[in-house]
């Protein structure tokens, strides 16, 4: 007997769609509560693909020094414990990750992902440099986890706006979770740091669709219905990966 199921998702035809702030709250409330993904388990699928993405985009072949050093740089809210789970699947990938979380939150969650951190033995720093030439010569690329959808544009606070100030001063490569920091998520941006890679989460967000630079999408475990009922119109992923490039 041939079985059509829901999950089944044909090729799309329309263009992909890019999420306001508020398109992508809704989406996120609608796999925690009517299909009942776990906050954790989202954040450990994204923290992973996040991983992978650096390592097409980062491969350790390409690093010009000779350890293959990352800094990883963790806000106090969701994007950054994305930012944590994926400095551990780096560290799993051979990656030498170093973090920097400058301002640590009370949810036992987040707690519990630094914790998988610590115990990995890989290092958190106590200051981020503000000799740019420092970050420079320790590591080959800097992940921007700091501020993601739930921040509101323009409100960034110490420590964050000093680490975004050294982030547009640094000649190394940046990849960002999401929303680069301090871009509007809503729009193209105007002033703020200048990623060469960007890592979409379920779908982009409006300000991505100025974006020159490498763009992968960690979306494909999104469950067909919702791709339906939000006209995401993701593209296909290659084989079995969990990401694409867009």
């Amino acid at each position: 007997m041939n079985h059509t199921t829901a999950e089944q998702v044909p090729e799309p035809t329309e263009p992909l769609k890019y999420l306001s702030k508020e398109e992508a709250a809704v989406i996120e409330k609608e796999l925690l509560k009517e299909y009942r993904f776990g906050h954790q388990q989202l954040i450990e699928i994204w923290g992973h693909a996040c991983a992978l993405a650096i390592t097409k985009a980062f491969p350790l072949s390409a690093f010009s020094k000779k350890q293959p050093t990352v800094l990883v740089i963790c806000g106090p809210e969701q994007n950054g414990s994305v930012g944590l789970v994926c400095a551990r699947h780096l560290r799993i990938f051979e990656y030498e990750p170093t973090i920097f979380y400058p301002k640590r939150t009370q949810n036992t969650m987040y707690q519990d992902f630094t914790t998988q951190c610590e115990k990995m033995d890989i290092p958190f720093l106590s200051y981020l440099p503000t000799e740019v030439q420092l970050i420079n010569d320790a590591y080959n690329i800097v992940i921007d986890a700091i501020l993601g959808t739930e921040s509101d544009h323009g409100e960034e606070q110490e420590p964050f706006t000093s680490i975004l100030t050294t982030l547009k001063q640094v000649k190394i490569p940046i990849a960002s979770v999401d929303v680069p920091s301090g871009w509007d998520a809503d729009k193209a941006n105007a002033d703020g740091i200048t990623p060469e890679v960007l890592i979409s989460l379920n779908a982009p967000k409006k300000c991505a669709k100025g974006f020159s630079g490498k763009h992968f999408l960690a979306g494909r475990f999104l469950p067909y219905d919702i791709q339906k009922k939000f006209d995401l119109n993701l593209p296909e992923f290659p084989g079995t990966d969990s990401l694409v490039e867009l």
